[in-house]
């Protein structure tokens, strides 16, 4: 990881200054610097000018009910309340936090919560309309609402950090010193920011290696057999490592890929997910596997990169501790978390892990497993073919090219921000700062879809530009290691080639910036056929020289006429204000 530090600007009502200390203290990723807006001046601190603070990264608003809705006053005290003032004082602080967050990288804003000595209406909280819980609900219901398009805001959830303490309120802290809590809470609290600050960052893993024996099931399955291996029935360790096998699947439906290391034999062990019916995971839930009596860490190292993954995106879980220290001691990248004796904490303790959190959800990641198995049954269908011309030929693969809007942004964003093989600059960008980006004169973005006969792999490229007077220079190229290899690249240096030559430019430029991962980036482009400058790390093309277009791959989108390129007309208009 790197040692930058992140500027955050707090903003609330109440005394936050045990929060900043924690921040301020906590020396792990992300590293953050916290700086307190005025005491109580929330929407004087939102609505400042741009300009004032110009070198924050990033924001968190943690407002009590009545600070940020004045309204509310009246309802805790219940107070006659018109609830159309109420909810429109909600959409007015909704309104001042997206004014707010046009200055900063990303927004989290903690949820209202009411102290539990607010006991309301009693047994009646819930059902009346006026009752305190039901209002609160769906006030913070509202704020979600209203923030839910705005890319780059985030409502976290605040109760989950009143649960780390028994009595979270401190009346006395309050009065003394207008804390409203114990500093646990804050503690819980700033460990929360950080991981959402991480999140945004792009520190996801993507991928979790499973041991077999006494980790997916109970008992030594080579020993015992399929039949006698615990999982299931009316035992409340085989239910335990039911629930365990289902907490795996959640995660594998949210896009994150399954494997498995396991020391056995591997006829024996897959006989357990063709024969268990209680088995909840079956073979298609996973990726990769290595089922064999090799190095756990030489397994996981192969694992990885079948999958076109860095050591850093990985998970080991095993119940072995000496496995798991092996892998730490070998694979220092790999987060192996320690791991429970007790069976029973299997699901709990993964459900809890945090570093799996994602800034957002698209379509493609929830079909990932789907489209590594596809992969799989591409590259077994390779041998069939005498070249590698045939197998491409045969992929009948097809590329649509489309312009930066509503319905693909968050995955652009989510590409540019986690994408590192193929990958021009690395650059990282966040919704808001690619939309005020993009607004500058001549410069344009595309994305790209792949499709072949296998799957659909969705939105996995992009190609920026920026123009000037008589060149065009490519900003992002970039492209998923799961089409990496099959003149997709290709495909977009045409793009990229014929629109340079619509808009009467002579040359295309593209310069690399070297990271520790984009290698397979440069070895491309130095095989690309663009002339090469050592001593710029650039490249070059005349724009009067059409770029070959592989003849295996058919464009969709593209104006193949070269007297115009109506993507980069069609492309204007296409993101919302709400978006910028």
């Amino acid at each position: 990881m790197n040692s930058d530090v992140f500027n955050l600007r707090l903003v609330s009502d109440f005394n936050i200054e045990t929060l900043c200390r924690y921040l301020d203290n906590d020396a792990s990723w992300p590293r953050v610097a916290a700086a307190m807006a005025p005491f109580g001046q929330i929407f004087p601190s939102l609505l400042e000018s741009a300009e004032r603070e110009s070198e924050q990264d990033f924001c968190f608003i943690w407002s009590s009910l009545e600070g940020a809705v004045p309204s509310s006053r009246k309802m805790l005290d219940f107070d006659l309340v018109d609830r159309d003032a109420l909810f429109a004082e909600v959409s007015y602080f909704a309104e001042c936090v997206k004014k707010c967050h046009t200055r900063f990288k990303a927004t989290f804003v903690a949820s209202w919560t009411l102290p539990s000595f607010y006991r309301g209406l009693g047994i009646l909280d819930f059902q009346n309309t006026t009752g305190l819980r039901r209002l609160t609900l769906e006030m913070n219901l509202a704020l979600v609402k209203a923030l839910e398009n705005s890319p780059g805001i985030y409502v976290l959830d605040s109760s989950r950090w009143l649960e780390v303490a028994g009595n979270p309120w401190s009346p006395k802290l309050w009065y003394l010193s207008k804390t409203p809590y114990r500093s646990e809470v804050f503690g819980k609290a700033a460990q929360e920011l950080k991981v959402a600050i991480g999140t945004v960052l792009g520190s996801p893993r993507k991928l979790v290696v499973v041991d077999l024996d006494d980790t997916l099931w109970g008992g030594i399955i080579g020993e015992v057999g399929w039949e006698n291996i615990v999982l299931g029935g009316h035992d409340h360790k085989g239910e335990a490592f039911v629930d365990f096998q289902r907490a795996l699947k959640s995660l594998r439906n949210r896009g994150i890929l399954l494997a498995i290391a396991s020391k056995n034999q591997e006829e024996a062990a897959l006989q357990a997910f063709q024969k268990r019916p209680e088995m909840i995971l079956h073979l298609e839930d996973f990726a990769a596997w290595r089922i064999n009596w090799h190095d756990k860490a030489a397994n996981i190292a192969a694992l990885a990169s079948e999958l076109n993954l860095g050591l850093q995106s990985v998970v080991f879980i095993d119940d072995n501790p000496a496995e798991r220290a092996r892998v730490r001691e070998a694979l220092p990248e790999v987060l192996v978390p320690e791991w429970p004796e007790d069976r029973t904490s299997y699901a709990s303790t993964l459900l809890q892990l945090n570093c799996f959190d994602l800034p957002q959800i698209t379509d493609e990641d929830r079909v990932r497993t789907q489209l590594y198995i596809s992969a799989r049954e591409r590259e077994k269908g390779k041998a069939e073919y005498q070249s590698v011309e045939e197998w491409l030929h045969s992929l009948e693969t097809t590329v649509t090219v489309e312009g930066l809007n509503e319905s693909n942004l968050p995955r652009v964003v989510q590409l540019l921000n986690k994408t590192n093989q193929m990958n021009l600059s690395t650059r990282r960008m966040t919704g808001h700062e690619l939309a005020e980006w993009l607004k500058q004169e001549g410069r344009k973005l595309w994305a790209f879809r792949v499709r072949d006969k296998f799957s659909d792999s969705g939105l996995t490229g992009i190609l920026s530009l920026q123009a000037s007077a008589d060149s065009c220079r490519i900003i992002d190229f970039l492209l998923s290691c799961r089409v990496m290899g099959r003149d997709v690249e290709r495909v977009m240096l045409g793009v990229a080639v014929q629109c340079c030559r619509s808009l009467g430019c002579a040359e295309l430029t593209a310069k690399y910036l070297e990271t520790a991962k984009n290698k397979p980036c440069r070895d491309f482009w130095m095989k690309s056929g663009f002339a090469y400058s050592e001593a710029e790390s650039s490249f070059s093309w005349a724009a009067a020289q059409p770029y070959p277009a592989p003849s295996h791959i058919e464009v969709i989108g593209l104006n193949r006429d070269e007297s115009e390129c109506e993507l980069l007309r069609a492309q204007e208009g296409n993101v919302s204000p709400a978006l910028l």
